[in-house]
């Protein structure tokens, strides 16, 4: 054992976003106490390789940035994608129309054409694509995109509806070449997508927007017979292709389906998951099992976001008390109903990250980046509140606290790190530490309590004393 002597002081950068007004602020003066909470980093003990963290790139958030200001635009993708932001790695976007876009609209719009010859990306050619090319000019390490469909076109479904319904097995082979089509299409743009999902939740959404159903078993077979082979053949096997794309409860049927043997795991890279199924439970059990289900694939947070609420604007303190709402609040089950209580939407996002971090998720992926101060532009009225929001009409821009908790993990935990061992001495604490490809160490440290702490901090024989705020989030990074 070391002796006193033996144990050097460590060198370490602190940033925090605390209730107080610290805005991923740099700090250097620390309070202390006689019980510091303890804090131990262990690089030894090695867990998931860090694919990213990031935002989506929807019609609603492009629109808006070309109602902005030239400057106010490139204020709010410099701050996402630039080496002084948040260094977004890894993105999402939506294959033909979600949500969150103006209108409902497919890319394989004559009804019946098998061949795709009259495919057409048209729609995304004023907002989405130059969003996109922006974000990619701007950013020095680049960044993964994966797309989702939230519907195939309405004519390959049994509806024959944007909304709800399901494929006929007749067009899988069609729907199969759009996603190929879709791939070539942008990568014509400039535009290259690290990975697809097959569907946006297949469970459907309560058939309120674009939607397409399947069960575990039918997008199973659909990738293993149709999607895989034909993105194979079309030279797309680098692309991703990532299966469920919904709330983290389903995942024990879904992995078992999907991964049941070799035939069926060969085309699925990953499982991607969403957040909507509590507004404080990260299902630590259900992502266990997927991990150990599949210990080579990916397991990415696909997106997550405060829904059914209209953002608070230039309110900081909204962000961090209990009065944010979710679907759940009105429209959750009885026997679901303790699931969805009133939450901060800071504590759900520190809250979540880190949770999913500690089990065995690589990459998360925040909803929306930028929308207006209704909460869209959404077709169907789904409000929801993004990190950014906007007045276009005033030209004005509002970094919610929630920008800075991305940014937290955005910024300091890079692509190819590797999460280690972190424990922490006291359960009101949340912690979780990656390792860098630089070898720098970032740890993650979130406070919602009413107090300020006072922390030790122990890596190899070294230690630091430091502290966080009361109800804070910070990250100390440790430098090669």
């Amino acid at each position: 054992m070391a002796s006193c002597s033996d144990i050097k002081e460590l060198e370490i950068e602190v940033y925090e976003t605390s209730e107080a007004g610290n805005s991923l602020t740099k700090i250097t003066q620390f309070s202390a106490n006689e019980n510091p909470i303890i804090i131990n980093i262990n690089p030894e003990e090695t867990f998931q390789t860090i694919t990213g963290f990031g935002g989506s790139f929807t019609e609603a958030s492009a629109y808006l940035l070309n109602k902005l200001s030239k400057e106010n635009r490139k204020k709010i993708l410099d701050a996402y994608f630039s080496e002084e932001g948040a260094k977004y790695s890894l993105t999402r976007t939506h294959i033909a129309s979600c949500d969150f876009s103006l209108s409902n609209y497919t890319y394989a719009k004559v009804e019946n054409d098998l061949l795709m010859e009259h495919f057409t990306i048209e729609d995304d050619k004023d907002d989405l694509i130059p969003m996109i090319l922006e974000a990619k000019a701007i950013s020095k390490d680049g960044f993964k995109i994966i797309s989702s469909p939230w519907s195939c076109p309405p004519w390959m479904k049994d509806n024959k509806n944007y909304v709800g319904g399901k494929l006929v097995p007749e067009f899988n082979d069609a729907f199969a070449l759009y996603f190929s089509k879709y791939l070539e299409a942008y990568k014509k743009e400039g535009i290259d997508i690290w990975g697809v999902t097959v569907i946006n939740e297949p469970h459907g959404n309560g058939n309120n927007w674009e939607s397409t159903h399947f069960s575990p078993e039918e997008m199973t077979l659909f990738v293993q017979n149709h999607l895989g082979p034909k993105l194979e053949k079309d030279g797309w096997k680098d692309v991703k292709i990532f299966g469920y794309d919904q709330n983290r409860a389903g995942l024990p049927e879904w992995v078992d389906a999907m991964y049941k043997n070799e035939e069926t795991s060969k085309y699925f890279a990953g499982t991607a998951i969403h957040w909507y199924e509590s507004t404080y439970d990260f299902f630590p059990d259900a992502l266990q099992y997927a991990h150990k289900k599949a210990p080579n694939k990916y397991l990415i947070e696909t997106e997550g976001c405060v829904d059914s609420e209209i953002p608070h604007w230039q309110d900081d303190a909204w962000y961090w008390k209990k009065e944010a709402t979710d679907w759940g609040w009105d429209w959750a089950s009885a026997e679901d109903k303790h699931l969805h209580p009133k939450y901060a939407p800071v504590n759900r996002y520190a809250t979540d990250i880190i949770g999913c971090l500690n089990n065995w998720v690589d990459g998360w992926i925040d909803w929306n980046m930028v929308l207006d101060r209704q909460g869209g532009p959404n077709w169907f009225k789904n409000w929801c509140v993004a990190p950014v929001i906007v007045d276009p009409e005033k030209d004005e821009v509002y970094f919610t606290p929630l920008y800075y908790v991305m940014a937290h993990f955005s910024k300091f935990m890079r692509p190819g790190a590797v999460k280690i061992g972190c424990t922490i001495s006291n359960e009101e604490l949340m912690t979780t530490a990656v390792k860098n490809p630089d070898g720098s160490i970032a740890i993650a440290i979130f406070n919602p309590t009413d107090k300020e702490l006072s922390i030790e901090l122990n890596f190899n024989n070294q230690k630091k004393n430091s502290s966080i705020s009361a109800k804070a989030l910070q990250t100390v990074v440790i430098k090669p």
